[in-house]
C-alpha cells in the first residue's frame, strides 16, 4: 500500500510539473506573439544591430 501511494504522489507530481512547463511555454509563445505583432505595427523598422557595424576585413596581425 505504501508504495503504490508513492507512486500516486509521484504521478501527481509529474503531472504538475507538466502543467506548469506547459503554461511558461504558452506564455512565452504569447510574448513572442505579441513583440511581433508590435514590430509589424511599428511605423518605423528599426534595424537590428545597435551601434556602428565592423568592417568586414580581417584584423592586421
Amino acid at each position: 500500500m505504501y508504495e503504490y501511494e508513492l507512486q500516486q504522489l509521484r504521478t501527481a507530481d509529474l503531472i504538475r510539473r507538466a502543467d506548469h512547463e506547459r503554461l511558461v511555454r504558452e506564455a512565452a509563445r504569447a510574448r513572442r506573439a505579441a513583440r511581433s505583432a508590435a514590430a509589424q505595427n511599428s511605423a518605423e523598422h528599426e534595424s537590428h544591430t545597435r551601434g556602428f557595424r565592423r568592417t568586414r576585413s580581417a584584423r592586421a596581425a
